[in-house]
């Protein structure tokens, strides 16, 4: 049998407390694969550039880790990614995979969080396993990174997929893209809401969590919806926390496809 490695990227976060959430997936991906030599590597530059610069540990580029792994004799690469949609830090991902295609016997990648119809089934089963009972007047908003990009598109269809579920009052907007929190606004006052729980709809709750959510700056989500009159309550936790995401995961890095 040749070597073989398991590569678990991710955008990472420089919050070492929301790093923990990155950790328990490569935990489960790691068990799953007790074969293969684990590797870590990050899309963000500027997160492993202050990590480095803050802690003294270097994480490496999917390009420059495989740079290393092919020197190092590996006949097979598994790369399973821990975004959640496929955006534009998956593709990036892809891009520096590719050249690599012949330095290996098998370089192999696994989808994102949302790929199939079932991953958004699980996904939204598992956040209302963990949601609190919503009373008539409570509204649950989760809020993802959002992307100009066309996978976009999966955070309507994360929202969807709670209709689907008979989940009327659960909503995502974005930080940057669209469902914005002003379209999700417009929707709140068509209800009778006095309170609103928010949590990330994010693999860590790092940076944009407990600033962007739920900071103290007038900007964040938290006091614009206080300033609207609703009662706010967050939660913040990180998709990662959650074993149906390492479930998921550790599917798709099991049907993982040869680039």
């Amino acid at each position: 049998m040749g070597k073989k490695a398991l590569v678990v990227v991710s955008f990472g976060t420089a919050w070492p407390e929301a790093r923990r959430a990155i950790e328990k997936l490569e935990e489960r991906l790691r068990c799953a694969f007790p074969t293969h030599d684990f590797y870590r590597s990050f899309t963000s530059e500027m997160v492993a550039r202050r990590i480095e610069r803050e802690e003294g540990v270097h994480i490496p580029q999917p390009e420059e880790l495989l740079e290393r792994l092919a020197a190092a004799g590996y006949d097979e690469v598994r790369c399973q990614s821990l975004h959640v949609i496929f955006g534009q830090e998956y593709e990036k991902m892809l891009r520096q995979l590719r050249p690599f295609c012949g330095r290996f016997e098998k370089l192999l990648a696994g989808d994102p969080l949302l790929w199939g119809t079932g991953d958004y089934l699980r996904l939204t089963e598992a956040l209302l396993a963990r949601m609190p009972r919503l009373d008539r007047d409570e509204a649950y908003l989760f809020m993802g990174h959002g992307s100009a990009h066309p996978a976009n598109a999966a955070y309507a269809l994360v929202e969807n997929t709670f209709r689907y579920h008979g989940a009327e009052r659960v909503y995502v907007g974005t930080v940057e893209g669209f469902p914005h929190l002003d379209y999700v606004l417009s929707r709140l006052h068509q209800r009778e809401i006095a309170q609103v729980h928010l949590a990330p709809l994010m693999i860590v709750a790092g940076d944009h969590a407990h600033n962007d959510l739920a900071g103290e700056g007038e900007d964040s989500w938290k006091s614009r919806l206080e300033s609207e009159g609703y009662q706010v309550q967050t939660h913040l936790y990180g998709l990662g926390e959650l074993g149906a995401v390492g479930d998921i995961f550790v599917d798709h890095c099991r049907r993982a496809a040869a680039l």
